[in-house]
């Protein structure tokens, strides 16, 4: 069974109404990466091995001493229970100090499992090196296993975890927000269709000459200077609505599982298609040869014997009529009966003789 996925099977491309949130976003106002290394513990004797880790016992030991704990000299730390880690966390627009963040906790090194650890303080630096949040807590793993006698099962992954608001923002990241005469909206998609609807619905609403469509991802509006007062002017302009275009007609495969999406925007002209399959079976049978009774020096020797078979479905060539809905695209491709691989190739050949007018994207 092949599988053809529409986004809209609907009898026409009627036009929607979105709001502008939907589809713009205030350029400058974005979530920064933060990323941190640290160390994990308390684990039930599944962290990093140390004598192939190394690293995990230095950091240990370099904590320790942070403490006030010192090792002897030469001597070697056998860490079971420790594994070293990888903290990312995504520090949201306009957040601030003592504002909690999540955090993705993951192991670098050979832990079997982080479940059941806890992270101690690991600072959170931003991409300019700064440290912009401390991160700290109990892991949450959604996998379990089990390990004896050579045999394993496992559900889920157990080298990464999660810690709900594990995170405390120490430092704010400063915006242009409040910045200049003018705030900039970024589309979600480069379509000059869209930004210049997006600029008319705009001084439709809020006056004429307040948005001015500068290319096709970038509206430019003329905001207030107060900055309190572009808090309510952006909250009017987010809710503005507008009627949307139609996208460009795209078909997206996924040549790894097989499945096809495709938008309301594509059509099919007419077009012939002839298919049919070839397959090849091979099979072996053992086969034992034995010498005489009463021979000498003779061996039993297997063998193997060989089958080979050739088969091909016939073939027949199919009439497709012109499809210019997307209900009828998906009617016509499920009339071939093709499999999800034969399909793809039958796509790319009806895109090849200009029987379709979408863009094919791979994935």
């Amino acid at each position: 069974m092949w599988l053809v996925l529409g986004c809209l099977v609907a009898g026409s491309v009627a036009a929607q109404s979105i709001r502008v949130k939907e589809i713009a976003a205030v350029q400058g106002v974005r979530s920064n990466q933060l990323t941190g290394y640290g160390l994990v513990v308390g684990l039930d004797g599944t962290g990093d091995q140390t004598t192939q880790m190394p690293y995990t016992a230095q950091s240990m030991s370099n904590y320790l001493q942070q403490l006030g704990l010192s090792l002897p000299a030469g001597a070697s730390m056998q860490l079971k229970n420790v594994a070293a880690v990888l903290v990312t966390a995504q520090l949201p627009a306009f957040a601030q100090p003592g504002q909690a963040i999540d955090v993705t906790v993951a192991s670098i090194g050979n832990a079997k499992s982080l479940r059941g650890g806890t992270l101690i303080a690991t600072p959170l630096k931003g991409a300019n090196g700064e440290i912009y949040a401390l991160a700290q807590g109990n892991l949450l793993v959604g996998g379990a296993g089990a390990s004896a006698g050579g045999s394993k099962v496992q559900i889920n992954h157990l080298s990464a975890g999660r810690i709900p608001g594990g995170a405390q923002v120490e430092r704010t990241v400063e915006t242009s927000f409040a910045l200049g005469d003018t705030i900039d909206l970024g589309l979600t998609a480069d379509d000059f269709t869209t930004a210049r609807r997006v600029a008319d619905a705009i001084n439709r609403s809020l006056g004429s000459g307040t948005a001015q469509a500068v290319d096709g991802r970038l509206v430019r509006l003329r905001a207030p200077a107060d900055a309190h007062a572009r808090v309510g002017f952006l909250a009017q302009v987010e809710e503005v609505r507008l009627e949307a275009s139609v996208p460009t007609a795209k078909v997206i495969i996924n040549a790894r599982t097989g499945s096809i999406v495709m938008n309301q925007a594509v059509t099919l002209a007419a077009c012939a298609v002839a298919h049919g399959n070839l397959s090849v079976s091979i099979s072996s049978t053992p086969m034992v040869s034995q010498p005489n009774a009463l021979s000498t020096g003779g061996q039993t020797v297997v063998t193997e014997k060989a089958n080979i078979q050739i088969s091909q479905d016939a073939g027949s060539l199919i009439k497709m009529d012109t499809a210019p809905q997307l209900a009828d695209v998906v009617r016509v491709l499920n009339s071939l009966g093709a499999t999800p691989q034969d399909l793809l190739a039958i796509l790319q050949a009806i895109k090849a003789a200009g029987a379709m007018n979408a863009e094919l994207e791979v994935i």
